[in-house]
């Protein structure tokens, strides 16, 4: 088994955080997105879509996508559960999880990969404009969040899962984004720090 890993994207954060909460070690191997190692027929062959993660199982099946690669180890081992506990949990976690990837992670993304000149070369064609619609919508669902938060200690409920995992990459990659969170987001910053602290964090 064999997960390929990029240590500047936050997509396989997710996993080696969520790997990390299960105190689950896999041998890996970094691809080097700025050198556009994912671009290299070697890494196509193993996932065609060009992105990380990518996990490599022992009989030669790969599984791509950071929450199908969770998944797959939340049914190897339940312990914690990160996706939920009975049918109503799960469903919840699965609520947020999405709400956090659809109305959140993608925008922030979005900022970044069309506006950063770092992208330039990456994402063709950058449309700037496209970054600046996006912004707005961001800071929308913090604003929206921020009001959940007041209501509960994590993103879909008392328990820790794969939401706050999803949501809590998104916020970090705000950063490079150059996208600044509102200063009066007391119960988003009280959950940031409070996942921030929790050791997987440093995955």
């Amino acid at each position: 088994m064999k997960l390929y890993d990029s240590r500047m994207a936050p997509n396989p954060r997710r996993t080696r955080i969520f790997l990390a909460e299960k105190g689950i070690s896999v041998p890996t191997e970094q691809v080097d997105i700025m050198a556009k190692q994912h671009k290299t027929p070697e890494y196509a062959a193993i996932n065609p879509f060009q992105r990380m993660p990518a996990l490599v199982l022992d009989d030669g099946t790969v599984i791509t996508e950071s929450i199908a690669i969770c998944r797959y180890f939340e049914a190897l081992q339940p312990e914690p559960p990160l996706f939920g506990v009975g049918a109503k949990e799960i469903a919840l976690v699965e609520m947020w999880n999405r709400r956090c990837e659809i109305e959140f992670f993608a925008h922030v993304a979005a900022v970044f990969r069309h506006q950063h000149p770092a992208m330039k070369e990456l994402e063709v064609p950058q449309v700037p404009a496209y970054a600046e619609a996006m912004r707005p919508r961001a800071i929308r669902f913090l604003e929206f969040m921020d009001g959940e938060l007041g209501k509960r200690e994590f993103v879909s409920g008392d328990r820790y899962s794969v939401a706050d995992i999803t949501m809590l990459c998104a916020v970090d990659f705000m950063k490079p984004a150059r996208l600044a969170m509102p200063e009066n987001l007391s119960n988003v910053r009280r959950w940031h720090a409070a996942v921030s602290a929790r050791p997987s964090a440093r995955a």
